[in-house]
């Protein structure tokens, strides 16, 4: 079975590059590794029903991130989860062409919400998230970690990512332009939809979710399918006890 997990050293070296494009930008970042060993809680396999954990999230966590906005549109890593509220996060995955529960919440953007599938043929990938009204969006953001960092790093270098003062974050602006249509005219060669800037309802994004294997008929059930979805969170958080 193919997966969509980076070699180790491919990850770091991703990760590297896109910390050395940020703080040359401007952006101030911790010391690595300050946080833990970034193993997860024994609740998060519990929570979202899988056995193990990739060891590309652990390390990733392992690196001092948390609570930080060092990520595109002041996007921060989220702490593990340890309580069913995590579910809920998960309530938008309409269509998901993977058991909805195997995923982790991974990455977080104002409105927008990145998630780490951890289980089967598309563990490793990237899936995003955009709370719109009736926009069903859910679509895959990258095939895997490195593939994100690498097209952020190449969005800073090429000027579609950059520092702002005011807040102290990097944002998919360049001061004037901002969002696909900054992408589209400045860097055209990238895939939009790694950035975290809003989809819904743009053209793009329906086709793009068929590509990566979104169910489209229940995409076009929408509401429907998200109260089924609903109810089999809620049905999950009461046989781990809420």
């Amino acid at each position: 079975m193919t997966t969509m997990l980076d070699d180790l050293p491919a990850l770091h070296a991703a990760v590297q590059a896109y910390r050395t494009a940020a703080s040359a930008a401007g952006l101030s970042w911790p010391a690595v590794g300050s946080a833990s060993d970034g193993q997860p809680p024994q609740p998060v396999h519990l929570l979202f029903d899988v056995e193990h954990v990739a060891e590309q999230v652990t390390w990733l966590h392992s690196q001092g991130w948390h609570a930080r906005r060092l990520l595109p549109n002041g996007g921060k890593l989220l702490p593990w989860p340890v309580g069913g509220d995590a579910l809920d996060m998960l309530s938008l995955s309409v269509g998901v062409p993977f058991p909805w529960r195997h995923q982790l919440p991974l990455f977080h953007f104002d409105v927008i919400l990145y998630t780490f599938v951890l289980a089967g043929e598309h563990e490793g990938e990237i899936w995003r998230y955009e709370i719109a009204p009736d926009a069903w969006d859910a679509v895959r953001a990258a095939t895997s970690l490195a593939a994100l960092f690498s097209t952020w790093t190449k969005g800073i270098k090429c000027g579609v990512i950059t520092y702002h003062d005011a807040n102290g974050w990097l944002s998919v602006s360049n001061g004037t332009r901002s969002g696909l249509d900054l992408l589209g005219e400045q860097a055209p060669h990238l895939d939009p939809l790694a950035f975290p800037v809003s989809v819904a309802l743009h053209p793009l994004l329906r086709t793009r979710q068929a590509e990566c294997g979104v169910d489209m008929n229940s995409v076009d059930r929408g509401f429907a399918c998200m109260e089924e979805l609903l109810d089999e969170i809620d049905a999950a958080r009461v046989s781990l006890g809420g």
